[in-house]
């Protein structure tokens, strides 16, 4: 076959393949329809082998404009997921009462800075106040090991000096002045 022949063929068969039903259409069915628009015979062996590049070369594009397609729809979907996700724990994080709570589930008193925190929590049966750092690890916070939690007598003790805290630091800024 000559090379103006094969690109009439794989023109017309491109065109078929086109417009055809992927689920009925057969390479036999493509072959005999080029063939008849062409007027040319392409049961012979090599045009068989010619004809099936075309063919297999055709769905391969298919499938990956399929992939391609498929791959921005599942990110998009993961996006979409990821999204969800991170209004479905702010809106946990802040329940019904107002009130903000961790991905622990402890309740967020206050934040001394973006990565430190005063929450309080329930750990073995008691309450704790904890003044702790917190990292950032896959889009949550966690706590670290520095800070410190205070029972709630613990705690009470250290409000009762707070004053005299106050005091000391107020003495110490003069003498650095």
């Amino acid at each position: 076959m000559d090379a103006a022949t094969k690109e009439k063929v794989q023109e017309t068969v491109l065109e078929i393949l086109r417009t055809a039903d992927m689920q009925k259409m057969t390479e036999f069915n493509v072959r005999t329809l080029a063939g008849e628009k062409l007027g040319i015979d392409l049961s012979e062996s090599s045009s068989k082998k010619f004809v099936r590049q075309i063919v297999e070369g055709f769905l391969l594009e298919q499938q990956r404009q399929n992939d391609a397609v498929q791959g921005a729809a599942d990110e998009a979907e993961q996006e979409q997921e990821e999204e969800e996700e991170e209004e479905e724990e702010e809106s946990n994080k802040r329940r019904s009462d107002g009130k903000e709570y961790d991905d622990d589930g402890d309740l967020i008193i206050c934040r001394l800075s973006e990565k430190r925190r005063v929450t309080i929590q329930d750990f073995k049966g008691k309450t704790l106040v904890s003044i702790r750092e917190y990292y950032k690890k896959d889009g949550k916070f966690l706590p670290t090991s520095k800070g410190i939690s205070l029972t709630a007598d613990q705690w009470s003790s250290f409000y009762k000096n707070v004053p005299a805290i106050e005091k000391a630091i107020e003495k110490m800024e003069e003498r650095l002045s």
